[in-house]
């Protein structure tokens, strides 16, 4: 049930990523000849209006193949005026960046509907940012501890800076060295005390050691479960959309840079079976889990990559820099390349799953 799931999740924001696409292209009056969900022989095909709605065997990505546009030989084009290749190069881009715009706006909106269901405190999302700066628990030997800071104590400055969450405690304790001057108010008093850091070794998201500045505290839970209104849960769908394609960008400048070594690079394999699990730890699990793969697709469309939505996006501004289109040639030349490098990413992330399960 759980693999079915995971398929039925992916096909769904592969459908709205198409169907971004498809729209634009048609606001832009460019005829679409297919509308594909999976790739590979078609089991099921409607034709509605000019385009051919299909689901295809393999349903692991999905495609729109508009009139005068052909990933597979970017040499087949068409002088007709509802062709995409006689649409203006800022037309085009549009079309281009409207399938990566519906997977943020899909997003958006899982995320908003599991604000509004109620989000559970757990590892799935960084919640310090909705928690106040109530200090709940001490390590052992906390600096905070030995210096004064008592439980229920509420840090409203550090060193000048405004205190609002409790991430922004250890944002802040980042930036300075030497003693830290923290300004709590306990029983409606302000107080003040200054706080040396301990430095240790930790891991970061990406599984690089790093060195981090310490106090020794953890945040006061009150309820397992964070409540927003609708409007906070706007502002909360916002800044999780934002946060989940920040930390998607930068791991691929880690893997890129060499600092994530390959083997992190996971494929389907990993997307489905995470996905199965996810669906089986509840609803909000499940919202949480697919608005980041919902994120991570339209990130890695907007890959400056022949043949991928970033590529052909590269193409359309070297066509309005230059007053003209690269050469055929060079168009088919480079899009083998990204073919070449795409499949390249997809036989690694296989690579690297079927060693994850073989253990």
């Amino acid at each position: 049930m759980g693999i079915f799931i995971a398929l039925l999740v992916l096909s769904f924001l592969i459908f709205f990523h198409e169907l971004g696409h498809f729209l634009a292209a048609r606001l832009f009056g460019v005829r679409v000849d297919v509308f594909s969900i999976g790739f590979g022989k078609r089991i099921f095909t409607k034709k509605i209006g000019d385009t051919e709605w299909s689901i295809s065997a393999i349903p692991l990505g999905g495609y729109v193949k508009m009139k005068g546009q052909d990933d597979t030989n970017p040499t087949l084009v068409s002088s007709d005026s509802d062709s995409y290749t006689q649409k203006k190069p800022w037309q085009r881009i549009a079309i281009l960046l409207a399938g990566p715009f519906a997977n943020f706006f899909i997003a958006f909106l899982l995320y908003f509907g599991a604000s509004q269901i109620g989000v559970y405190l757990s590892p799935l999302f960084d919640y310090g940012h909705y928690m106040s700066a109530t200090v709940g628990e001490f390590s052992e030997e906390s600096p905070a501890k030995r210096a004064g800071i008592q439980t229920d104590d509420k840090i409203v400055e550090i060193n000048g800076v405004k205190i609002t969450n409790w991430n922004e405690i250890g944002e802040t304790i980042q930036k300075f060295d030497g003693t830290l001057n923290f300004s709590v108010i306990r029983d409606g008093k302000l107080l003040q005390f200054g706080i040396d850091p301990i430095l240790k070794e930790q891991k970061n998201k990406f599984g690089e050691s790093i060195q981090r500045k310490l106090i020794g505290i953890a945040p006061k839970i009150t309820e397992s479960r964070l409540t927003f209104s609708p409007m906070e849960g706007l502002k909360f769908a916002y800044h999780e959309t934002m946060v989940a394609s920040t930390l998607i960008f930068k791991s691929i400048e880690k893997l890129i840079s060499g600092a994530v070594p390959a083997n992190q690079l996971g494929g389907v394999i990993t997307i489905v079976d995470i996905t199965a699990k996810a669906s089986q730890s509840g609803i909000i699990a499940l919202l949480f889990f697919t608005a980041l793969i919902s994120v991570n697709l339209g990130v890695l469309n907007l890959l400056p990559i022949p043949a991928l939505d970033g590529g052909h996006i590269m193409f359309n501004l070297y066509e309005i820099v230059v007053g003209k289109p690269p050469s055929e040639s060079m168009a088919y030349r480079l899009t083998l390349i990204g073919w070449g490098i795409l499949l390249s990413l997809m036989l690694l992330g296989v690579y690297n799953d079927i060693n994850r399960l073989l253990g």
